[in-house]
C-alpha cells in the first residue's frame, strides 16, 4: 500500500518530514541560543559572587580558599564606553586558572604577562578603536594590547584582559571552587552551582520545543487520519477480498496500521537528515547570534529521538482509525467499495461543548495563580481547548451543509460533502482551527503586551533618531554611573555638543528635553506607569505639529499612548518631596497580588486623577518623550525644569560611521548618546504571527481539499457525463475550500478568545479591558481574507480535468 498509492500519501509524508525536520533545528536553536547551565562556572561545581572591594572581600576569598582548597578568582571593574550608555569590564583573570580557561579564549596575539599589558575583546577594540600593539590610556594608566580575546561561553561578553592584581576597585568578583557534597546555602548566601542557577530560570528551551513538536505531531495525526482514511476507502474492495479469503479483522487492521508505520518511520528518518544538514549549515551563523561557541553534535537528542517517535506514534493512531472502520464493514459493502454512513453529530458537540467550558476554567485558574505557579493548568487547558476543537468540528460542518439547501448545485454538493465525508473532512477542519488559534493567540497576546499602556512596550526610538544625553542624564542620576567621569560643563556647552553631533548628522532638527521630578504612578500597587516624563516646553509641540489650540488648558500630561486617558486613579507625583514610603515605589506584590494599597497623594506635592489628554502626534518610542508633563500640572506643584537631553531628528538613519562619531563628539562633552534598539514592534510580531497561521492553515487546506475531491471523484464522473463543464468543477472546488477556510478561521477564533477571556478573568477591570485592544485588522485578514484566498485558489487550480473523471480505477 506504502508503494502503489504513494501518490495519497506523499503529502502526509511531506509533512512528517518537515515537522521532524523543523523540530530538529528548533530544538537545536532553542537549547543553543542561551549559554549552557555551566556557563560562567568554568570547570568548578560552585561559584560565588561578592560585590565590592575592600579588606572583606580579602577575607571572605580566604576563607574559601582555606576551606576548599583551590579557588580560581576574577574581578571585573565597569568601564562605561566614551559617549555611549554601554559599558565594559576590566576583568583581571588568570588565563591558566584552575576553573576558568573555558571561560577565555584566545582570537589572536597573546594573553598579557605584565602589569603594562591588556588583552581586549573585538567589542572593545571596536568601540575604543584599538588594534594590536596600540597604546590604551585607561584610568591613569597606559598598557599596551597585546592581543584579542573573547569569552567562548557568552560572546556577547565585552571585556580588557589584565594580570591578577591589576583591578585596584573591583566592583564585583567571582570566586570559583568545588565544594563537593555541601550545599550551597551552607557555605553563604551568594554561593550557586549550576543546577541551582538553572533552577532559577523556568523557561526550558528543550520542553517548550517538545510541545511545541507535540501540538505539531498532533496537527499532522489530524492530517493523517483523512489521508489513511481516503487510503482505506480507495483500497477498500482489495481489503474486502483479504477478509473473503479469511482474512480476521486483526490482520486487516494490522496492514493499514503497518502502511501508517512505515510512513511514520520514513517521514521520521528523512526528517531527521534534512534537519541535521539545516543544522550544519545553520551552526556558524547561529553562533554569531547567540554569541557563545557551540559544538557541531552539541544537540538535544533526547528531544530529537522523542519527535521522531512521536512522529511515528501519530502516524500509528491515525491509520487506527480507518482500520478499525473498515473491519467494522460488512464484506459485501467493501467489495462494493461504499464509503460507511458517518456518524451522527450529536456524539461529539456536546462533550467538545464541555471541554470547551473546561478549557476556560483552565486558563482561569492559571490566570489566578500566575504570580506563583499555574503550569500543569495551564498545559491541562490546551489539551481541553484542541479536544474541544476537534470534537465541534463536526458539528460546524453538518450546521454548514443544512444552511446551503438554497445554494447553486455546485456549491450545495460541496458542502454537503463535506458534511458528508466528515471522516475526512471534519479532521482537516481541527486541523486548520489549531493553526488559526495559535496564529490568533499569538496576535491577541502579542496585542494585550504591546498595548498595556502603563508599562509601555516596543522599540525605544524611530530608525532616524538619536537622543543625547546630559551627564545627569539616562543611566546616571545624582551620583553618577560608575566608570563614568564625574559631570563637566553646563547646559549651554551640551546644547552646542548635541547640535554638533545633529549638524554631522546632517540635521538642524534638535528638541531639547526637559524633565523634572514628576512621576506618574498608579493608585494600586503593582500598576506602574513605565517611562520618562519629558515637559511639553512649546519647543517640543511645535516640533511634532502641536498647536495651542489642540491642548486641553486644564490638561496636566499630554501622552500618545491610548488607553492612557481612560484609566482611573491615576497620580501625578514630585517624588523629590514624598519619602521612600510614599512615592518611592509600591509597598509590595506585583500585579494581581495581594497588595493592593493606595499610594499617599498629599495635596502639597500630589495632583489626585489628572487630567490625561491623548494627542497621537507625540512619538510612540518609549525613550521618545511619548508622554509629557504640560506647564499647567508644572504650576500647579510648583516644580523645576532642568535639561535632561536632546533629541535629534537625522533625514536618514544614521550609519555605524555616523554613531560612532557621535559617540566620540558626546563622550568629550561628558554626554552619551542613545540608538534604536533591536525590539520589535507589536504590528511585526502580529503580523508575522497572521502570516504563519495563514499560511499554515492553507497549506493544510490545500492537502484536505485534494483528499476530498479525489474521494469524490464518482460524483465528479456522474457530473462529467451528465454536460457539467469545467466551470462546475471550479465552483466545487472553490466552495470546498471557501468552507473550510471559514469554519477553520471562526472556529480557532472562537477557541482562541476563549483562552484568551478565561486567563483575563481573574482580573475583568484590568485583564478584559487589555483584551479590548483588538488586533481588528489582522483578525479580519484570518477571517475575510484567508477564505477568500482559499477559494480564489480552488477555483484557479480546478480547472483541469483530472484523469479520475475518464477513467474508472483498476482495483
Amino acid at each position: 500500500m506504502f508503494r502503489r498509492e504513494w501518490r495519497q500519501q506523499l503529502l502526509v509524508l511531506a509533512l512528517i518530514i518537515v515537522a521532524v525536520a523543523a523540530t530538529f533545528l528548533g530544538a537545536a536553536v532553542a537549547t543553543n541560543s542561551r549559554p549552557a547551565a555551566t556557563a560562567g562556572f568554568g570547570t568548578a561545581d560552585d561559584q560565588a559572587t561578592f560585590q565590592g572591594a575592600g579588606p572583606h572581600l580579602a577575607a571572605q576569598i580566604a576563607a574559601l580558599r582555606h576551606r576548599f582548597g583551590r579557588v580560581d578568582v576574577i574581578e571585573n571593574q565597569t568601564i562605561a564606553i566614551p559617549g555611549s550608555i554601554n559599558a565594559f569590564d576590566l576583568r583581571a583573570q588568570n588565563p591558566r586558572g584552575p576553573f576558568g580557561q573555558p571561560m577565555l579564549a584566545l582570537v589572536s596575539g597573546h594573553y598579557p604577562t605584565g602589569p603594562g599589558q591588556v588583552a581586549v575583546t573585538s567589542g572593545v577594540a571596536s568601540a575604543l578603536r584599538l588594534t594590536t600593539g596600540d597604546l590604551w590610556q585607561q584610568g591613569g594608566k597606559a598598557r599596551r594590547v597585546v592581543g584579542i580575546v573573547e569569552n567562548p561561553q557568552s560572546l556577547l561578553d565585552e571585556f580588557a584582559l589584565v594580570v591578577p592584581g591589576q583591578v585596584s576597585g573591583p566592583a564585583q568578583a567571582t570566586v570559583l571552587f568545588d565544594a563537593p557534597g555541601v550545599k550551597p546555602s551552607a557555605i553563604g548566601p551568594t554561593v550557586q552551582t549550576p543546577a541551582s542557577a538553572a533552577a532559577s530560570n523556568p523557561i526550558n528551551p528543550e520542553t517548550i520545543t517538545l510541545a511545541l513538536a507535540t501540538v505539531a505531531m498532533l496537527l499532522i495525526a489530524l492530517v493523517a487520519v483523512g489521508g489513511f482514511t481516503v487510503l482505506a476507502q480507495r483500497r477498500l474492495r482489495s481489503l474486502g477480498m483479504l477478509s473473503s479469503l479469511g482474512a480476521t479483522d486483526k490482520h486487516i487492521r494490522l496492514v493499514v496500521r503497518a502502511n501508517g508505520v512505515v510512513v511514520g518511520v520514513a517521514g521520521a528518518l528523512i526528517g531527521a537528515a534534512v534537519g541535521l544538514a539545516a543544522w550544519l549549515a545553520y551552526r556558524p551563523r547561529l553562533e554569531s547570534d547567540a554569541h557563545h561557541v557551540i559544538g557541531v553534535f552539541q544537540l538535544p537528542w533526547l528531544v530529537i529521538v522523542v519527535a521522531m517517535v512521536l512522529a511515528v506514534v501519530a502516524t500509528f493512531f491515525a491509520a487506527s482509525r480507518p482500520a478499525r472502520s473498515v473491519t467494522r464493514m460488512p464484506i459485501v459493502t467493501a467489495l462494493s467499495g461504499r464509503p460507511a454512513p458517518p456518524k451522527r453529530v450529536h456524539r461529539s458537540a456536546v462533550p467538545g461543548v464541555v471541554l470547551l467550558a473546561v478549557a476556560a476554567l483552565l486558563f482561569w485558574y492559571t490566570g489566578k495563580s500566575s504570580n506563583g505557579g499555574g503550569a500543569p493548568e495551564l498545559v491541562l487547558g490546551f489539551v481541553a481547548l484542541i479536544a474541544a476543537v476537534i470534537l465541534l468540528a463536526p458539528l460546524f460542518l453538518t450546521t454548514l451543509g443544512r444552511s446551503g439547501r438554497h445554494a447553486p448545485i455546485a456549491v450545495r454538493l460541496a458542502l454537503r460533502d463535506l458534511a458528508r465525508y466528515r471522516a475526512r473532512s471534519g479532521s482537516a477542519l481541527a486541523a486548520i482551527s489549531v493553526g488559526v488559534l495559535i496564529a490568533v493567540l499569538v496576535c491577541v497576546l502579542s496585542a494585550q503586551r504591546f498595548g498595556n499602556v502603563l508599562d509601555y512596550a516596543g522599540p525605544n526610538v524611530a530608525s532616524n533618531q538619536i537622543i543625547v544625553y546630559t551627564p545627569d542624564g539616562q543611566g546616571r542620576g545624582p551620583g553618577g554611573r560608575p566608570g563614568q567621569p564625574a559631570a563637566t560643563g553646563t547646559p549651554q556647552s551640551w546644547a552646542a555638543a548635541a547640535r554638533g553631533i545633529a549638524a554631522g548628522l546632517g540635521s538642524r532638527d534638535v528638541i531639547q528635553l526637559d524633565s523634572t521630578s514628576a512621576t506618574l504612578q498608579h493608585a494600586a500597587a503593582g500598576r506602574q506607569f513605565s517611562g520618562q516624563l519629558y515637559v511639553a516646553t512649546p519647543s517640543l509641540l511645535r516640533a511634532f505639529g502641536i498647536t495651542t489650540s489642540e491642548i486641553d488648558p486644564a490638561a496636566d500630561v499630554l501622552t500618545m499612548r491610548p488607553g492612557l486617558s481612560g484609566i482611573s486613579k491615576m497620580q501625578l507625583v514630585d517624588s523629590s518631596s514624598i519619602g521612600p514610603k510614599g512615592g518611592g515605589g509600591p509597598p509590595g506584590g506585583g500585579p494581581g497580588g495581594p497588595s493592593q494599597q493606595a499610594f499617599p497623594c498629599p495635596k502639597s506635592s500630589c495632583l489626585a486623577s489628572p487630567v490625561i489628554q491623548e494627542i497621537s502626534a507625540l512619538p510612540s518610542g518609549t525613550s521618545a518623550p511619548n508622554t509629557v508633563i504640560t506647564e499647567h500640572a508644572i504650576r500647579q506643584l510648583g516644580l523645576s525644569t532642568s535639561p535632561q537631553g536632546w533629541l535629534i531628528q537625522a533625514p536618514h538613519p544614521p550609519t555605524a560611521a555616523q554613531i560612532r562619531n557621535a559617540q566620540s563628539a558626546a563622550a568629550a562633552a561628558g554626554m552619551t548618546v542613545e540608538t534604536r534598539n533591536s525590539i520589535p514592534t507589536s504590528a511585526e510580531i502580529i503580523n508575522w504571527a497572521t502570516v504563519f497561521g495563514v499560511l499554515l492553515a492553507l497549506g493544510i487546506l490545500a492537502m484536505a481539499v485534494g483528499l476530498i475531491r479525489s474521494e469524490t471523484a464518482s460524483d465528479l464522473r456522474t457530473l462529467a457525463a451528465t454536460g457539467a463543464s469545467s466551470l462546475t468543477r471550479r465552483t466545487l472546488t472553490a466552495a470546498t475550500a471557501g468552507a473550510l477556510a471559514l469554519l477553520g478561521a471562526v472556529l480557532g477564533t472562537v477557541a482562541a478568545y476563549v483562552a484568551a477571556i478565561g486567563y483575563a478573568w481573574d482580573n475583568p477591570l484590568d485583564g478584559l479591558s487589555e483584551l479590548s485592544n483588538v488586533p481588528a485588522r489582522n483578525l479580519l485578514i484570518i477571517l475575510i481574507g484567508m477564505p477568500l484566498i482559499a477559494a480564489v485558489a480552488g477555483w484557479l487550480l480546478a480547472g483541469r480535468e483530472p484523469p479520475a473523471i475518464a477513467h474508472q480505477p483498476i482495483e
